[in-house]
């Protein structure tokens, strides 16, 4: 009996990958607060997990070349689905990064990046103890 990776893991694998992303997104966005006209960016994570959880239409496109984008097979490729952040006190210069909302949504996504790895770090045990026989 083989093990599918893809039904023992659920969507928490692909969920790690994209909070992983996301907080290099919102720490980038902290780290330039300072910067004059940066623009504040964010992936909208809910959109981008359900996309990853749909099953095929039969309308898949087909890759032809290396270059061609695989839909969550690389979370660096997510940089075109990125999307700039509307601030509600624009600053003087330009900046749209809100220091404290982004801590905020920061925050926030690292508890989520957690309770995703301690979903899965359940899930490596439950699979290890039925493979040892425990």
């Amino acid at each position: 009996m083989t093990i599918s990776f893809d039904s023992a893991l659920g969507i928490h694998e692909s969920a790690t990958l994209l909070r992983a992303r996301r907080a290099e997104v919102l720490s980038n966005n902290i780290a330039n607060a300072d910067t004059p006209g940066f623009k504040a960016r964010d992936l909208d994570f809910a959109s981008m997990l359900k996309g990853a959880q749909a099953p095929a239409s039969g309308l898949e496109m087909q890759s032809t070349q290396a270059g061609h984008q695989q839909l969550m097979s690389d979370p660096s490729s997510l940089a075109a689905d990125m999307m700039f952040r509307i601030p509600t006190q624009p600053s003087v210069d330009g900046n749209t990064v809100e220091v404290q909302e982004e801590m905020a949504r920061y925050t926030e996504n690292a508890l989520d990046y957690q309770a995703s790895f301690d979903f899965l770090n359940r899930k490596f045990k439950g699979l290890s103890k039925a493979i040892t026989g425990e």
